[in-house]
């Protein structure tokens, strides 16, 4: 069958090859962990949604082959429909509609109870990253622990599923870490960046009737700031309302979203938080950005008003889980508004380079590959 495969530590390699179709009893990543028997999930691949790691990988900024190979398929935003089932699965059935989770356990205590997505481990195994072949495929095999159920009435977004546990577990993280205080109930939060992450952080925190600015560099009207106004948050142009000017209107947010990919943005985030404030990071920044910052100040701030800074990367079944729970919910209170994400769908895995050149030169909001 067909696959997108890229290899490793060469730049520009992504490539269309053919590799075997997996049976039910395979084992997508023995080096990992075994699939007990009787519990493998056959699945149809759907859709796959792409990214900006999906770019990097491509560019040789991380990411690892499975042992003993040298390619590595890549995609780890599944979204596809279960063709057969082990006899001791009773999660899904033929014919659901599922997405996957990423992270597969190593070693360590955190891994041994599930939580897999905090491994303490310095390695990590994630499907279609680092170490285990992704999605980008035609069909997949893996155990039903990490097979997600999507409501069929969810299924147009459907491919929004791992995204939306990102944006879920970060939230969940920052309000969990904050029982600190006893009593914390944030007003006001400010997103950095307008992008999935980004927009699906700002319909969660709106949920949560939340005062939110979404900021991004691009003046509106656009998709991106009618897709946030339609959340009812409200979005600022940097360019127009630079950040500072931003806090002396509205005041500092008890809540920051950090989600642009831009380390600067990372830190500038420090100076503006309120007291007892929490700040999430989700970016993942690569190459070397130097940032010139008061740190004295900063240090002082942060200690003197007891501010958080919360980092979260990946999500475990339960994170899928409440990621879809949040898109159903809002696909309730704000009808129509998150399907507008999805902006350019490629037609077939042929369609590589296309999907490539789309992460590459930043023209979509998000792209994904359809398969049927």
């Amino acid at each position: 069958m067909k696959a997108v495969a890229v290899l490793p530590g060469k730049p520009s390699s992504v490539h269309l090859r053919d590799i075997p179709a997996p049976k039910l009893t395979d084992q997508p990543h023995p080096h990992v962990c075994r699939i007990p028997e009787g519990r493998g999930v056959l699945v149809k691949v759907l859709q796959v949604g792409v990214d900006a790691t999906d770019r990097e990988i491509n560019e040789a900024l991380y990411g690892n082959a499975p042992p003993g190979g040298d390619f590595l398929v890549i995609g780890h935003e599944s979204f596809g429909q279960v063709l057969e089932v082990g006899d001791k699965v009773t999660e899904v059935q033929p014919g659901d509609f599922v997405s996957c989770t990423v992270r597969r356990p190593g070693g360590s205590l955190f891994d041994l109870i599930g939580r897999n997505d905090i491994t303490s481990d310095e390695t990590y195994y994630e499907r279609g990253i680092n170490l285990c072949h992704g999605y980008l495929t035609e069909t997949f095999v893996d155990d039903a622990e990490y097979i997600v159920k999507v409501p069929k009435g969810l299924k147009h977004l459907g491919v929004l599923s791992e995204p939306a546990s990102v944006s879920t577990k970060a939230i969940e993280q920052a309000f969990l870490a904050q029982q600190r205080l006893q009593v914390w109930k944030p007003r006001r939060a400010f997103v950095m960046g307008a992008g999935q992450i980004g927009l699906l952080a700002t319909m969660m925190l709106r949920l949560r009737n939340m005062e939110v600015y979404t900021l991004a560099t691009t003046p509106g009207p656009h998709r991106k700031s009618e897709i946030a106004e339609a959340y009812g948050a409200t979005y600022v142009s940097t360019r127009q309302t630079p950040l500072d000017e931003l806090v002396r209107k509205v005041g500092k947010p008890d809540l920051i979203f950090e989600a642009t990919g831009n380390a600067e943005i990372c830190f500038r985030s420090m100076e503006v938080l309120a007291h007892n404030g929490a700040l999430i990071w989700t970016s993942i920044t690569g190459g070397k950005q130097e940032v010139t910052l008061d740190a004295a100040r900063i240090n002082l701030e942060w200690v003197l008003g007891n501010k958080l800074l919360v980092s979260s990367v990946n999500g475990n079944r339960h994170h899928f889980e409440q990621g879809i729970q949040a898109l159903a919910h809002g696909e309730l209170t704000y009808p129509g508004v998150t399907e507008r994400i999805l902006t350019h769908p490629v037609a077939g895995l042929d369609s590589y380079k296309e999907m490539m050149h789309l992460l590459e030169e930043n023209q979509a909001l998000k792209v994904y590959v359809n398969l049927v």
